[in-house]
């Protein structure tokens, strides 16, 4: 959240016409007292050389202190007027000596003391430490008192402080606790566009932490949040399609949202079409948030949101392309979304997103929705395959981060589930790409790599390609075997050895099978772990090998015994 919207034009402050003068109600203000006059007369001099004045200390500040203080109610504007005036254009640390003629300017029951004092503590709550101190001297709660002003620009200033002290995470929980959350939902449907601008500003700053997020839903913005994003005003639906986005991200809220206004998917895809780039962001990201639940995974893809997003997508903004990649991400994790999305034509725009080497994050998620694609469907792998995905990834893994190799070794294991595409993977050289990243630094990506060596091994006619890499490259299949099944490793990537030798066994392959056979250290450790009925115990309970055919020690004296009858047969 940036600078709020000032509402205070502050004019310069004058102060001659105040000896005596006639109130407005008819009453005359007291004589000045000496040193009012003295004040008024040493800060007109120090106005009139402000470039050079310092107004947050020795003189000029207790020229100003003294004015503030006064009981003339003249005075006291044009000291308001003053710090208006200079907080405008000089923002800084300042202590408790500049804050406390302030906050009590804030509490005169007149208009025209409360709006510019109200505008200089706003515009001094822009720095750090100010935010801070102005909360511990009490200013909260004088501007709490000030949003219930029935005057609309002295509500502006006070909820722009507000929206700046919130910007500080010690002051947000002081705020959420506060009577602060329900004034500014109140305030957020004023008729005043300054007003809602910032009180949606400050709601969108009090919901960057789940306590006050659930502070804010029980303060009843949920229904106003949504009602805004109708808004004219381009900053109020950022600042509610934010909100809203941040509130999604919470499982409790997004059932709430869904029980507020079942329109609400439909608003946030149409602002996906607005002018406003950073509005458009941030609609998609809000569905990226809600499309964390299957209720609403459906809804965007039912409600027509996938045109859009691929708009999104394709642009060259990369916020848009973030948040759009992530959104259809999500989407794509439903089943029933699979075909909607590859026949919308995202795969292509997908495979070019894997080169997008700007941002790790990007890749990630389009790899990862490619991935889903191919999860259920033999039709839809094959158009993954076909589209280029493979000869993409093939060129791209050894130079990618690590995140976004786990991602694409992930998306080669499922689609080496295919029986039919499997032949055409081994000719594409999957696996001189896939060998040497068993020996990976990152686990993830070691699991995932032997899991699609592993799944391309089942079912196949040619195990040529596999005797292929026997010895080569990064010493080849047999190393990552012997490496899989040493006993310091861990009981899942054991067992992932050991299945993937079954499978090569099923094959029943004599060149593949003899070379395996042949090899004593896999033959010792497969029959060493046959012989452990202890790493039985010791299996994780989520072991990612759960998923392999049987328990460890079971599948080892299946192989140990197929092993040691080979030269038999």
């Amino acid at each position: 959240m940036g600078n709020t919207s000032s509402c205070c034009a502050c004019t310069s402050c004058c102060c001659q016409d105040c000896f005596g003068k006639r109130h407005r109600s008819g009453i005359y203000e007291p004589l000045l007292q000496a040193n009012e006059r003295e004040a008024i007369a040493e800060l007109l001099r120090f106005l009139e050389n402000r470039s050079r004045t310092n107004f947050f200390r020795g003189e000029p500040l207790q020229a100003l202190t003294t004015l503030a203080y006064s009981d003339n109610v003249d005075l006291q504007r044009s000291a308001a007027l003053a710090f208006a005036e200079i907080t405008e254009k000089d923002v800084s640390q300042v202590g408790k000596e500049t804050l406390n003629p302030i906050l009590f300017l804030l509490q005169s029951h007149d208009v025209e003391v409360q709006r510019p004092a109200s505008a200089a503590l706003a515009n001094l709550a822009v720095n750090t430490e100010n935010k801070l101190l102005i909360v511990k001297l009490g200013g909260l709660e004088q501007l709490i008192r000030q949003m219930a002003s029935p005057n609309v620009e002295v509500q502006c200033n006070a909820v722009g402080c507000i929206t700046n002290l919130a910007t500080h995470d010690d002051n947000k929980a002081r705020i959420a606790k506060s009577d602060a959350l329900r004034l500014l939902v109140d305030l957020a449907r004023s008729k005043d566009q300054r007003v809602q601008r910032n009180a949606t500003g400050a709601l969108l700053n009090m919901t960057h932490t789940q306590d006050n997020r659930q502070q804010l839903v029980n303060a009843g913005a949920i229904p106003v949040l949504i009602s805004l994003l109708s808004s004219q005003d381009a900053d109020v639906q950022y600042y509610c399609t934010t909100a809203l986005s941040n509130i999604a991200a919470d499982g409790m809220n997004r059932k709430k949202l869904a029980q507020t206004d079942s329109r609400l998917v439909q608003y946030l895809i149409a602002l996906m079409e607005t002018k406003s780039l950073k509005v458009q962001c941030q609609a998609a990201l809000a569905l990226r948030n809600l499309a964390s639940d299957e209720k609403y995974q459906l809804e965007i893809v039912r409600c027509k949101g996938l045109a859009p997003l691929l708009r999104l997508l394709k642009s060259s903004f990369l916020p848009l392309i973030l948040s759009s990649v992530a959104c259809i991400r999500n989407i794509s994790i439903h089943p029933a979304n699979e075909s909607p999305i590859i026949e919308e034509g995202f795969v292509n725009p997908l495979i070019e997103l894997l080169s997008y080497d700007d941002n790790e994050e990007i890749q990630c998620h389009a790899i990862s929705t490619l991935r889903n694609l191919a999860a259920s469907s033999e039709r839809n792998r094959k158009t993954s395959v076909e589209a280029g995905a493979v000869e993409r990834i093939r060129t791209l893994i050894h130079r990618v981060p690590a995140s976004v190799q786990t991602e694409m070794t992930a998306a080669i294991a499922v689609l080496a589930l295919s029986d039919e595409l499997k032949p055409q993977l081994l000719s594409m050289s999957i696996l001189q790409v896939l060998v040497p990243l068993t020996a990976s630094t990152k686990m993830e990506v070691q699991r995932n790599s032997a899991a699609a060596i592993g799944n391309l091994s089942s079912k196949v006619k040619d195990y040529s390609p596999f005797v292929d890499v026997w010895t080569s490259p990064a010493d080849g299949l047999r190393h990552f075997l012997i490496r899989f099944l040493d006993v310091n490793q861990s009981v899942a990537l054991q067992h992932i050895g050991v299945w993937t030798i079954e499978q090569f066994l099923e094959g029943n392959d004599p060149e593949l099978v003899s070379r395996i056979a042949s090899t004593s250290e896999i033959v010792d450790s497969v029959t060493r772990i046959a012989k452990s009925p202890d790493l039985l115990r010791q299996a994780p309970p989520e072991d990612p090998a759960d998923d392999l055919d049987g328990d460890i020690v079971g599948l080892s004296k299946r192989v140990a015994s197929a092993l040691h009858d080979f030269p038999k047969q």
